[in-house]
């Protein structure tokens, strides 16, 4: 008896959407890392008191800020790619020392805070879940964190960091535990509801500098860089330009997969806040990512206090490396030490040594009296107000021969970021008059 052997076509067929399928995931990296990596703990906050705050107010955002987004950081991956360095070394070889170096501290001091903010956030979800003490869970989630960057290869560590990002669906889940008035969404995220005072101007400064922030500029590109020094047949744009057509369109996809998630995110977390915390709390409770999984337990249900507080963890862990990897390739750029996270420490001691002070400072500010949870909504507003001059000089780059060679970006790629730019100045500006008038 004859065994029946399957069309090979049919074969073939079958498995073709399954191959193109993984490998289009293969292709994915820095720029859906770091989209998923902006709704950090520290995100989270933000997005949580202005839903609490100001209900369907500032849905709207999500939208709006997705194109800008989106082609500021294609600027950033593409300026990685052709260059084969990073943020801070162009902006070492091609702009003065003072513009450099203020813009680092700036970017430092934030991340710290954040990495702080970020790392106590995950220590008090822990907390929430299984109970225990808040400082011993911040130190080893902290500490591993660290471990992780240190010892585990770059190739690796991006395959873990990349399966963290499936915690972020954690905050759209909740949102469908909870009941939506689903045509005041729409009406609300499209037709925007905007409120001339001082505190609504910096809510949004906040909202925009979260999600439009300094160091994710730095991070993408620095990666870009890093995957394709960690290839050995790729090679920096300007010097192998055969590679540009595919290279481009890979971070057009990589980017635009990436930041619409970290919006799509965003949008949810506002939405649920809004939905059950606006009425309740009118946004007075809510300083941190912790306070809103607490504030949703009575009204949402256990479910969605575990989905959100477990979200927390997730993103923290998420988020954590990027904050610190940032600051660890911005300042050796800068100092032009070696700047690889496929390095072992003693390859790039330097460097290391900038994440590890970074990652070990950000614990200590939760051990030395200082409460970052409380100035992160400010941090977000001083990235907002930083992002502006960083960005003007990453839109100068983009268009700049002696950087950029032949590789300007597409026009509405160039129309979009100076979009988001003019966007992030008008809004500052407006927070400033806003405050100066209170």
């Amino acid at each position: 008896m004859t065994k029946s052997r399957a069309d090979p076509r049919t074969s073939a067929h079958a498995s073709l959407p399954r191959s193109a399928w993984i490998h289009f995931l293969r292709r994915l990296g820095p720029g859906l890392i770091t989209g998923a990596a902006d709704d950090d703990p520290s995100g989270i906050a933000t997005y949580s008191q202005v839903g609490a705050q100001f209900g369907f107010g500032m849905l709207w955002t999500a939208l709006f800020s997705f194109p800008l987004m989106s082609a500021i950081q294609e600027v950033c991956a593409r300026l990685g790619r052709i260059t084969g360095v990073g943020v801070a070394e162009n902006l070492r070889r091609h702009y003065p020392k003072p513009l450099l170096f203020a813009l680092l501290a700036l970017l430092c001091v934030a991340n710290i805070f954040n990495l702080g903010a970020d790392i106590i956030a995950m220590g008090a979800a822990t907390q929430l879940i299984f109970g225990g003490s808040l400082e011993i869970y911040a130190l080893a989630l902290g500490v591993a964190s660290l471990l992780l960057q240190i010892f585990v290869p770059y190739e690796k560590y991006v395959h873990f960091l990349k399966s963290l990002t499936l915690a972020l669906f954690a905050y759209v889940v909740t949102a469908f535990v909870v009941h939506i008035p689903w045509l005041a969404v729409v009406h609300a995220t499209l037709i925007p509801s905007i409120s001339w005072t001082g505190t609504y101007w910096m809510a949004l400064v906040a909202v925009l500098g979260t999600t439009i922030s300094p160091y994710l500029f730095f991070w993408q590109a620095s990666e870009e860089a890093e995957d394709e020094r960690a290839k050995r047949d790729e090679r920096a744009l300007t010097k192998d330009p055969s590679q540009a057509p595919g290279e481009f369109r890979r971070i057009a996809i990589d980017t635009r997969v990436g930041m619409p998630f970290s919006n799509l995110v965003a949008f949810f977390i506002i939405l649920t806040t809004a939905v059950t915390l606006h009425a309740s709390t009118a946004g007075k409770n809510i300083e941190s990512a912790t306070d809103a999984a607490k504030a949703l337990e009575p009204l949402a249900g256990h479910f969605a206090f575990m989905l959100f507080a477990l979200g927390i963890i997730g993103t923290g862990l998420l988020a954590v490396p990027v904050l610190a990897g940032s600051a660890a390739y911005a300042v050796a750029e800068s100092f032009r030490w070696r700047a690889r996270l496929e390095c072992k420490p003693r390859q790039a001691p330097q460097f290391y040594g900038v994440l590890t002070a970074a990652m070990v400072i950000g614990m200590s500010l939760n051990f030395l009296g200082m409460n970052p949870i409380r100035a992160l909504y400010w941090s977000a507003v001083i990235n907002g107000v930083v992002a502006v001059p960083l960005m003007v000089v990453l839109m100068l780059m983009s268009s700049n021969p002696k950087i950029a060679a032949t590789f300007k970006p597409p026009l509405y790629v160039t129309i979009a970021g100076w979009a988001a730019t003019a966007v992030m100045f008008a809004a500052s500006l407006g927070f400033i008059i806003g405050a100066l008038h209170k």
